[in-house]
């Protein structure tokens, strides 16, 4: 086939296509991290797995990079490319629940919040980040980590099957029972396998939660990071809890001469029955006297989208992590070392637990390998100002460096820089033999190589 026109592309496609002379093109190009300024050859904001067939196509025709853009939060701007196609999920965004079966299916572009609204209504939920603006399919294509995680998995262990556009322009079901090879590559091996259009998902009764967060003392932090590691590692299933380091936002729960200070905090999600949740959460009140809170009981969405307005679209984005087996006294020394230093109020330090229900996945069973890793660390850089780049890039660097030799080799996918390709390997350990295997079969060309990349 000889190469493709602009033209062809929007006779193809249902949806806007954006080339650079047109009057939308400087808004369709924007991605969250401002860091990212790129120009694509054109957006497609696609209506439907058609468009993405076609973009598919057009990128694989045209010689062009292809850029997948679901929830637009990718930290290394994979949603975008210079000179190339960016197909754009984000008007198919749409969310069908089945009740009976408990499941729910959501469109590519679909975010946390769009999933979270449609299987509320009926009371049930599955594992989903902790900010509900973040896409469903980058999130469950990299794994997973969420409030929920220690009672029900990753997102990717709820996956029951996926749509997907191939690197040929074709459209697959991936399921156990359906090209079970793709389907366990999806499961935690990023976008290197194709396009998903559409995500299937178990879902379990999960309405009202009992949790928020809790501010304490930085003099405390060791102490709350010593107690945390050990509640969490025998805490019933049902809590999901992490801690963090955060300069206080002007909330009204926080006394007001305390807005701009840094703390440390524990954010905590009990999931079981109501009348316990107090209880649930009683062993890390008793660490150290609690400064502020926004704790008790509140629709599970409301917790899930609780720091959206601390993350809005536009702030400058460099991250950094790991896995961690234990936290260990060294580890925690490391932490008391950078984690006061903070930079900005939307910057932050996470340590999530992965035990529970996520060790309960044999490592090869999916793509995603650290299932004997506690804990995910991310360090979060996030602010708004340009000119701090340079100083918060090099406190990301810094102490990633710090924490590293206390850390496992490899790190959470989703939460990788774009400098952090040399650690592909290492985040896949033994089954990143298996993983180019499928690349090879599904995506030889390497057309989706704008990822954490998996080469074929």
């Amino acid at each position: 086939m000889g190469r493709l026109s602009i033209d062809q592309l929007r006779e193809r496609v249902r949806g806007a296509v954006i080339a650079p002379d047109d009057g939308a093109y400087d808004e369709a190009r924007k991605v969250h991290n401002a860091m990212i300024d790129r120009k694509p050859a054109v957006v497609a904001r696609c209506a439907n797995a058609g468009d993405v067939m076609a973009c598919v196509d057009f990128a694989r025709e045209n010689e062009l990079d292809l850029a997948v853009r679901g929830g637009a939060h990718s930290v290394p701007g994979f949603g975008t490319c210079d000179d190339g196609v960016v197909a754009d999920l984000s008007r198919m965004h749409g969310v069908r629940v089945d009740p009976v079966r408990r499941t729910a299916r959501a469109e590519g572009g679909a975010t946390w919040g769009d999933f979270n609204a449609a299987t509320h209504a009926l009371g049930l939920a599955t594992t989903g980040g902790i900010i509900s603006t973040t896409g469903v399919g980058g999130l469950t294509l990299g794994g997973g980590i969420g409030y929920l995680a220690r009672g029900l998995g990753l997102s990717c262990d709820n996956l029951v099957s996926a749509d997907v556009v191939t690197a040929d322009g074709g459209l697959l079901v991936a399921s156990e029972e359906e090209n079970d090879d793709l389907f366990w590559a999806l499961r935690g091996g990023g976008g290197n396998f194709g396009a998903v259009t559409s995500f299937e998902f178990r879902l379990d009764p999960v309405e009202t939660i009992y949790g928020g967060p809790m501010f304490f003392e930085l003099e405390h932090a060791r102490t709350i990071l010593r107690a945390y590691s050990e509640i969490i590692a025998d805490a019933p299933e049902q809590l999901g809890a992490f801690p963090a380091f955060q300069i206080a936002p002007p909330l009204p729960f926080i006394p007001e001469d305390r807005h701009g200070d840094t703390f440390v905090l524990i954010v905590a999600c009990w999931a079981g029955p109501l009348d316990e949740g107090e209880r649930a959460l009683r062993p890390f009140r008793d660490i150290a006297p609690v400064v502020a809170e926004f704790v008790g009981p509140m629709p599970y969405p409301a917790l899930n989208s609780a720091f959206d307005a601390l993350v809005p679209p536009g702030l400058q984005h460099y991250w950094k992590a790991n896995f961690v087996t234990e936290l260990s006294d060294a580890a925690i020394e490391a932490h008391l070392r950078y984690g006061p230093r903070v930079p900005a109020v939307n910057s932050t330090v996470h340590i999530y637990p992965i035990n529970g229900a996520c060790h309960r996945v044999a490592p090869e069973a999916t793509a995603f390998a650290y299932r004997d890793a506690s804990f995910a660390t991310v360090i979060a850089g996030m602010w708004p100002d340009p000119a701090d780049n340079e100083a918060n890039v090099a406190w990301v660097r810094e102490y990633y460096e710090a924490i590293a030799p206390h850390s496992e080799e490899g790190g959470y996918i989703n939460f990788m820089a774009g400098d952090d390709q040399s650690r592909i390997k290492a985040n896949y350990r033994s089954n990143y033999g298996r993983l180019v295997e499928v690349k090879q079969a599904y995506d030889p060309g390497n057309l989706f190589h704008l990822n954490q990349n998996i080469k074929p």
